[in-house]
């Protein structure tokens, strides 16, 4: 196998992140978990614990800062590095821009940029001192195309891919790695509100695939040779026309 990697990744506590989280374990890399449910980070580190991997739990809330300085400090006092980091937390509370739910598009922002970029600003500076690191943002398919009911989660996810792409071309030492998913099966879908898109969005995830596929490709991308930067995954159900 490739060499053994310390990932961090957040929004750990199910979905995309959890199945990250196991498929790095199972190739034996450390995997760092971070959430808000602690309860679920918990069973998560039991699990790939019990089948002989390696992992470690944190409270994150990647609106906080301090959340991130802490874990961050946490680990490199254990592990002394951070290889890879993971940004995947994200929220998709999606309705019409009529609705005005003006405080779903504010936890859109906080959650899916500010979150993403309070990210890396607690790995770049340990990154660029070890002279080597990897910045994992996860988009959307919703990053390359914009839906009704979807322009405020859109334009986060574009922003994701335009930050990271500037990232890229910002440093010469590190890897940076958009991973765009179509419809995956996961819990995002549940913390919609508005009723006419929570009933579109059922519809739209009859064709879904498992977050595994996700952390295939996430483990792809970390085990390419190190002068190797894999900068953008999408990835879909076949049967998808979206």
């Amino acid at each position: 196998m490739s060499e053994m990697k310390v990932v961090l990744i957040t929004g750990a506590s199910s979905g995309i992140g959890e199945a990250v989280a196991l498929e790095l374990a199972k190739a034996g890399h450390i995997v760092i978990v971070g959430a808000r449910r602690t309860e679920r980070l918990q069973d998560l580190v039991s699990r790939i614990e019990a089948s002989g991997g390696v992992a470690r739990s944190h409270r994150l809330d990647v609106t906080s800062r301090d959340d991130f300085a802490r874990i961050v400090s946490a680990t490199l006092e254990e592990f002394g590095r951070i290889d890879v980091i993971v940004n995947n937390a994200g929220v998709m509370p999606l309705s019409p821009l009529r609705a005005l739910k003006v405080s779903e598009w504010d936890q859109m922002v906080d959650v899916n940029i500010k979150g993403v970029l309070n990210g890396v600003a607690a790995l770049l500076p340990v990154m660029e001192a070890q002279g080597s690191g990897h910045i994992i943002n996860v988009a959307s398919i919703g990053a390359h195309r914009v839906s009704p009911t979807a322009a405020v989660y859109c334009a986060t996810k574009y922003a994701v891919r335009a930050i990271s792409d500037g990232l890229r071309q910002e440093t010469d030492q590190l890897r940076v790695t958009v991973i765009s998913p179509g419809v995956v099966t996961s819990e995002l879908a549940e913390t919609i509100s508005d009723e006419s898109a929570r009933a579109a969005m059922r519809e739209f995830r009859r064709t879904a695939i498992s977050p595994d596929a996700i952390g295939r490709a996430i483990r792809y991308a970390i085990e390419q040779p190190p002068e190797v930067d894999v900068s953008e995954i999408i990835v879909r159900p076949t049967a998808s026309p979206h």
